[in-house]
């Protein structure tokens, strides 16, 4: 049978409170009060779609084999790279083996379930062992605008394959309608939107339904038969009568996750997914929906295998780690939509040697290292001789992944000279627990958090960027976890 292996999940740790917004922008657009409650998930300025997707499949990947993996899809509107496929760096950021294939999901909010159809309609064909679907968003908007408070930002990853399957597949159905409740041209920065009342009446009113029953219908499923609806609406009231369409009581259906964190864009759909999978049963049944241009359905039945799943951070985890962030402007300039002055240090040229990225991408996208097969010691970056004292072998080092290895604070320096989005900067030495040092910047962390001896956990972010080429660079970054 093939179905979900495993899943994983992450929100950026900030959540930004709506009133906020409210109270910095309220005397422009007083109606904002409206929407002013909870709060919504923040990238940080380091943060965007392809690194939160990172962080999402390194959940999704506790306790997996990685090299069972034969596929990426990577489902995103937001994706840093137009012609450059963003699954292919997704996968070697994973460190995932050559041999694989790679595949881009855009262009509608419903690219992440459609990728995920496609991912078990390769599984089930016995093409591929193993996909792995990463959902992920990191939608701007226009300040002052009720979007602004309703998005957020978010990842979610399923592995899909026919072996440990937790989740089996029982069906799926698809509609497709040139239905546009908003858009983007390609040139463009932000949506356009169309009436919210348009979008509900004639989009998720009748497209959710349609496509829910067209499932229900080719499963042989009752309603009254499934524990949770799983499907992305922002509109409140639109997504109660949703599911009094479907003949579902209120206790099936899945939150919205409105007031915890913002609609995810792509991710959404999959983020409801892993949230109910969390606390699941086996028998449950569950129905997952994507919206946009018509709508995917599917329908998964938990088994006795979810007991087995090894403990991961998920949304569960993601929503604990929260940190309540109160200053609107901190989301105008992390996301660059206000220009401010960065100082005389900022003027540095950030061209990349595409070169010498293709020929070190297992240590920049990978975090790779080397260990010494004769001694045994690891090091970063590798180099032909051996570190160790007494040893100095030549030519010994063997590919040694760091990302994943338990690190702590050796030294470190609060910097408020060096160029930061959000200063002082914060930098120095971080020492791995089984071998191997490296001068690292820390990111995602308050000064009180930053002392020598606290533990860290490794993440890929968001390096440079290069404005003159439209280039994003990345590296891996320390985050203190006291």
């Amino acid at each position: 049978m093939a179905g979900i292996v495993s899943f994983g999940a992450y929100l950026p740790r900030l959540r930004l409170e709506r009133m906020g917004i409210m109270q910095s922008m309220g005397w422009l657009a007083p109606g904002l009060i409206t929407a002013a409650q909870g709060e919504r998930s923040l990238c940080y300025w380091d943060e965007d779609a392809l690194t939160i997707a990172v962080a999402a499949s390194r959940d999704c990947l506790v306790g997996m084999d990685k090299s069972k993996i034969d596929a990426v899809f990577l489902a995103s509107t937001s994706l840093p790279f137009a012609d450059r496929s963003n699954a292919g760096m997704l996968a070697a950021t994973l460190n995932l083996k050559e041999e694989l294939s790679s595949a881009d999901f855009t262009s509608t909010q419903k690219a992440g379930t459609t990728a995920l159809v496609a991912a078990l309609d390769t599984v089930r064909a016995g093409d591929k062992k193993q996909v792995l679907v990463t959902a992920s968003d990191h939608r701007l908007t226009k300040s002052s605008w009720f979007y602004e408070m309703w998005f957020g930002d978010g990842a979610a990853s399923l592995l899909l394959g026919k072996e440990n399957v937790i989740a089996e597949l029982l069906g799926s159905h698809a509609v497709t309608l040139d239905f546009v409740p908003h858009y983007r041209g390609s040139h463009e920065k932000y949506d356009y939107n169309w009436e919210e009342r348009w979008i509900r009446d004639e989009g998720y009113m009748k497209i959710y339904p349609q496509a829910i029953s067209g499932l229900l219908k080719k499963t042989g499923t009752n309603i009254k038969d499934v524990a949770k609806l799983c499907y992305p609406c922002f509109l409140g009231r639109a997504h109660g009568e949703i599911a009094k369409a479907l003949g579902a009581a209120p206790q099936q259906v899945a939150g919205n996750m409105h007031a915890e964190a913002g609609e995810c864009g792509t991710a959404h759909p999959l983020i409801l997914l892993v949230r109910e999978l969390e606390q699941a049963k086996p028998g449950d049944k569950i129905i997952v929906a994507g919206f946009g241009q018509g709508s995917d359905a599917l329908l998964f039945q938990v088994t006795d295998r979810i007991k087995d799943l090894p403990k991961r951070s998920g949304v569960s985890g993601s929503l604990a780690r929260r940190k309540p962030e109160k200053t609107y402007t901190k989301l105008l300039k992390f996301n660059e939509l206000i220009e401010t002055e960065m100082g005389i240090r900022a003027e540095v040229s950030n061209q990349t040697a595409l070169s010498t990225l293709f020929r070190d991408r297992k240590l920049i996208l990978g975090f790779v290292g080397g260990r010494c097969q004769k001694c045994g010691t690891p090091q970063i970056p590798s180099q032909r001789i051996c570190v160790k004292p007494g040893c100095g072998a030549v030519d010994s080092q063997e590919d040694y992944e760091f990302a994943d290895q338990p690190a702590k604070i050796l030294t470190y320096t609060a910097d408020m000279l060096a160029v930061s989005v959000d200063p002082p900067a914060f930098y120095g030495m971080v020492e791995f627990e089984k071998g191997g040092r490296m001068m690292m910047d820390f990111t995602d962390c308050d000064a009180k958090a930053v002392e020598v001896g606290v533990p860290v956990k490794i993440t890929f972010r968001k390096k440079y960027f290069d404005r003159e080429r439209g280039f994003t660079g990345y590296f891996w970054k320390a985050v203190p976890q006291a």
